[in-house]
């Protein structure tokens, strides 16, 4: 009993000492003074105002806690308020405190807004809260002696409730808000020094919105703990939503059997699975792999990656495709690279690619594209008959600005846009808003095209310089440009440059020389055997108007050529030539005159002579003709020229010709009769 008796003693003696100690606190604690101090502390060594409007209280039991209402914090120099909350609380374990230790027991925060700023010249608004230099992007002070102190943390549990983060980019011009954002954890610790981490039941969920595009987000961490001997972790997962205009998507990472330590951790499996649409299309994707990582030297590989993406539309030929994905991906973050290795199949193709990050910010690209066949016409959706036509769209090459990409594009064979090629080898070089293809070759068309191709953001310019070789010009016509005008086999030689906001413009501005060479081919439209044989029965009429005729180009009409050449000069979107010339067996044709490219028209006048073979295209028959040129003015939009056949002019060359033949047939006579009288009169 009597022991009973000194520990009831004690203990009510332990009691009145904590009550009073209790009491003491109370009676030391002056939060106005607190207050006025913190804020004094802030302007001097922040030049931030701190103004707490609310009360700060003090609780004991069952942990000791401060409580704070509304607080706002400025932006340097006081003008413009960086961060506000409603009330605050943190609480510490009581018994710890004994042996002066500090354990956070809890953190809550309720109606946290805060903006995040990254100015014009790159640095941060909050610089000089996390002991960077304000005035040099990504400067930081060091600790006292050269290294930085340790940082321990030991927190029961955290909340943050209805909060609100903005981050604006005054240089890009971008703005993302996160808003009720709500954070929730069990026990955090952690230990620079040590180098440990220690994570339970750690939830985050977010709304936000960036651009016109809002987004949830929704990560899950039920535990987590990291060390240099040893680290495990259950699944983590991280959800996100994005909702646009014609958009939305989903999508969930997660990753499972965490295992390793400090320096090096592996991840048995990373998933990742999409869901999105847009518009009429609707992608579905999935990629896993096994992650090693490598903390220390902060790197991370998914050496097998496997999964697939498949893409469906209604406008589709075939309305989906399914490409599997096999590859590996290798990420050095300290020196902000990586390399990824990446093969699929669909359809009848090959693909594999290759990239490489040599630089994140600004990015730094480089790939390799090698692909065995493509039809890319197989996969696009059938152009919508409109009943009037649709605003022309703009042509808008900034996209270009700010990249620094290179690399090589291998296409066994290829079909767009009605082109069929072979053999693509080109190589890109993109940088200071400029893209450079060359060299750029390609077999096409029974023959083959070598130069290069270059866009330039400044100015939305483009030059084109090519030489075509052995090309058979016709279904190179047909399928470019759907026109029948012309055949035949040889060279084509383009240095081309325009520039402008649409393709209309750029016909307008086009500029620089064409040069064309075939063999054995056609000028469709028209056939000037034909028309010379009807001028040939018009010459033979006793009498009669003789007009000029007028015929519209009729498919299935041509007139052969053997040789045909030609050379242009662009300006402003006209082509002039002047040195026409195409030879056959029984014409000869020249000419000179404008092609307008920029408003798809064409005048024209080529001069066919008829010279004195009877072989050819009906040559036998035209011998009248022969030694006249018959001049044929080609007019109209391209699709629908005329050829007119100048008769009038024909006829008074005939005339002229007439009377120079009757002259030299006089003349000849004299001659004659002058030849005799000589013959008589030296008897021979």
């Amino acid at each position: 009993m009597k022991a009973l008796r000194i520990l009831g003693i004690a203990l009510g003696l332990a009691l009145t000492l904590l009550a009073a100690g209790v009491g003491l606190l109370y009676a030391l604690f002056d939060g106005e003074k607190i207050k006025a101090e913190v804020s004094r502390a802030v302007l001097e060594q922040k030049q931030r105002k701190l103004d707490i409007s609310g009360k700060l209280e003090l609780s004991v039991w069952p942990d000791v806690g401060i409580r704070l209402g509304r607080l706002t914090l400025s932006e340097p120099g006081g003008k413009e308020e960086f961060l506000a909350l409603d009330s605050a609380r943190v609480a510490v374990a009581v018994m710890p405190l004994l042996s002066k230790q500090v354990q956070v027991q809890r953190v809550e925060v309720a109606g946290l807004k805060a903006m995040l700023v990254k100015r014009k010249d790159g640095t941060l608004n909050i610089a000089d809260l996390i002991g960077g230099n304000p005035d040099k992007p990504g400067s930081a002070k060091p600790a006292p002696g050269g290294a930085a102190a340790p940082v321990q943390i030991d927190i029961a549990g955290i909340s943050v409730a209805n909060a609100q983060l903005t981050w604006r980019d005054e240089k890009g011009g971008a703005t993302t808000t996160l808003s009720n954002l709500d954070l929730g954890s069990g026990r955090v610790q952690a230990d620079s020094g040590r180098q440990t981490l220690v994570i339970d039941a750690l939830s985050l969920a977010a709304k936000g919105k960036t651009g016109a595009d809002s987004f949830e987000l929704k990560l899950e961490v039920p535990r987590l703990s990291i060390s240099p001997d040893k680290s495990a972790g259950e699944t983590l997962s991280l959800t996100a939503k994005l909702a646009g205009s014609g958009r939305n998507v989903d999508a969930r990472l997660v990753l499972s059997t965490v295992e390793g330590s400090a320096k090096a951790l592996k991840i048995g499996k990373l998933a990742l699975d999409l869901d999105a649409k847009v518009g009429e299309s609707v992608l579905k994707a999935h990629l896993d792999s096994p992650v090693a990582a490598d903390l220390a030297a902060q790197t991370v590989a998914l050496e097998r990656l496997a999964g697939a993406i498949d893409l469906a539309n209604p406008r589709m030929p075939m309305k989906q495709i399914k490409l599997p994905l096999s590859g590996s991906l290798r990420a050095d973050l300290a020196k902000q690279s990586a390399a990824l290795d990446l093969g699929t199949r669909f359809d009848e193709s090959n693909i594999a690619l290759k990239l490489k990050l040599a630089k994140f910010a600004p990015l730094a690209l480089g790939f390799d594209l090698d692909i065995d066949q493509l039809n890319v016409d197989k996969y696009l959706p059938p152009k919508a008959k409109e009943e009037k036509a649709a605003p022309e769209g703009k042509l808008d090459f900034s996209a270009l600005k700010g990249l620094d990409v290179n690399g090589a594009i291998r296409i066994g064979s290829l079909q767009v846009s009605k082109l069929k090629l072979a053999k693509l080898n080109a190589k890109l070089n993109l940088a200071g808003g400029r893209l450079d293809v060359s060299p750029l070759s390609v077999n096409l068309y029974e023959g083959a095209a070598s130069g290069s191709l270059s866009l330039n953001a400044t100015g939305n310019s483009v030059a084109l310089k090519q030489n075509l070789t052995g090309i058979s010009i016709n279904p190179l016509m047909k399928d470019l440009a759907d026109k029948d005008l012309l055949d035949g086999r040889g060279t084509v030689m383009l240095d081309l440059n325009t520039r402008g906001d649409s393709v209309t413009a750029m016909k307008k501005a086009l500029a620089g020389n064409a040069s064309l060479s075939l063999k054995d081919g056609a000028i469709k439209g028209i056939n000037l055997a034909q028309s010379l044989r009807d001028l040939k029965g018009k010459l033979g009429t006793a009498s009669g108007k003789r007009e000029d005729t007028t015929q519209q180009a009729k498919a299935g009409d041509k007139t052969d050529f053997s040789e045909l050449t030609a050379s242009l000069k662009i300006s402003n979107g006209v082509a002039h030539n002047d040195d026409l010339a195409m030879k056959s067996p029984f014409l000869r044709l020249s000419g000179a005159g404008d092609i307008d490219i920029g408003g798809g028209q064409m005048n024209y006048v080529a001069k066919a002579s008829v010279v004195g073979s009877s072989a050819g295209q009906g040559g036998k028959e035209l011998d009248q003709l022969k030694g006249l040129t018959v001049p044929v003015r080609v007019t109209g939009p391209f699709e629908n020229l005329a050829y007119k056949i100048e008769f009038g002019s024909l006829v008074s060359d005939i005339a002229k010709a007439k009377v120079e033949e009757k002259k030299e047939e006089v003349k000849a006579k004299l001659e004659d009769k002058a030849r005799d009288k000589l013959k008589g009169l030296f008897g021979k």
